[in-house]
């Protein structure tokens, strides 16, 4: 008789694991049109609510020359458009050129500013000045300062050109398989100077790890000075979604004129978190409001149940 309950439970046993993996294969089937980050770890993956995409629904043509959208939690592809063509990053490379600055400099480290010739966006350094790494990381990620970006990489060991190899080695390292670098602030370079929308992805996931990062690129307003106090600079952030949009924590800007409009974003919304990548848009934060309001309107995350074992089971 005993004989007979043992393989009625395991009959139970065998009925329940076949439903739960049958409606886990259907739910995952169901995930159209989307793909698995592969950054994100298989750990994370497998026990975060899956974004599912509604029947019958008509994807944003966008201006943007590529673009990619991911859940972060899960890493599912939530839109996507030539994300691994590269393209000129403008200054979204100051994200990279950041962490660089980041990992090497004492954030009160105090430099001297020389002499600085570049174009495009500036917070107004004075050749003589000194200034402390943190507040030039203000003005580079916040004002978008191309000075600021160069006065980083002149005060490098080895100076201007190491500073550009070490940026080349970080992409490297963190796997950015189609970005190189030829400056600090992201002035068009042809060929040289490159990025796609997943790199700006993987690069924009991990200095949002960084708690200084993410604190910079999430500031409206900031004035600095000198470290004497006599020469101050006013910032304010150019992302015009920040602060506006709800759930914007940053990432990063990027004009020029070869480039055109590029943008990173990253939100956090109805406990989802969303990373969006722009290269050669035409309005990029319009079209990435047009992209957020798409995902939120036509994806519903839906929990995916932990696998069944014999000790969850069976008493």
């Amino acid at each position: 008789m005993k004989l007979f309950l043992d393989d009625s439970r395991t009959l139970l046993f065998l009925s329940l694991l076949s439903f739960v993996f049958v409606a886990s294969v259907a739910l995952v089937l169901s995930v159209s049109k989307t793909n698995y980050h592969p950054e994100t770890s298989a750990k994370a993956a497998a026990f975060a609510p899956l974004p599912v995409i509604s029947k019958d629904v008509s994807f944003p043509v966008i201006s943007a020359q590529a673009a990619l959208a991911i859940d972060m939690d899960s890493g599912v592809t939530l839109y996507e458009k030539r994300a691994d063509s590269p393209f000129l990053p403008a200054s979204t490379t100051k994200i990279i050129t950041a962490l660089v600055a980041i990992e090497y400099y004492p954030l009160n480290l105090v430099v001297k500013v020389p002499e600085v010739k570049v174009e495009g966006q500036k917070m107004g350094l004075i050749a003589g000045e000194e200034i402390e790494v943190e507040d030039l990381l203000y003005g580079l990620l916040v004002y978008s300062a191309n000075d600021a970006a160069e006065v980083l990489a002149l005060n490098f060991p080895g100076g201007r050109d190491l500073f550009i190899v070490a940026m080349n080695l970080k992409a490297k390292e963190l796997g950015l398989a189609h970005s190189k670098f030829s400056n600090p602030a992201g002035l068009d370079d042809g060929d040289g100077h490159v990025t796609t929308a997943k790199d700006l992805i993987r690069v924009s996931e991990i200095a949002m790890k960084d708690p200084l990062f993410a604190k910079i690129v999430g500031t409206k307003e900031k004035t600095v000075t000198s470290t004497n106090g006599r020469i101050v600079h006013k910032l304010r952030n150019i992302n015009e979604l920040l602060g506006s949009v709800d759930g914007v924590k940053g990432v990063k800007t990027g004009w020029t004129e070869n480039a055109r409009e590029n943008l990173v974003t990253y939100l956090e919304r109805d406990g989802h978190k969303v990373m969006i990548a722009l290269l050669g848009s035409q309005d990029r934060f319009g079209e990435t409001r047009e992209l957020i309001d798409w995902i939120f309107a036509s994806y519903d995350w839906q929990a995916v149940a932990p696998p069944l074992t014999l000790r969850n089971i069976l008493p």
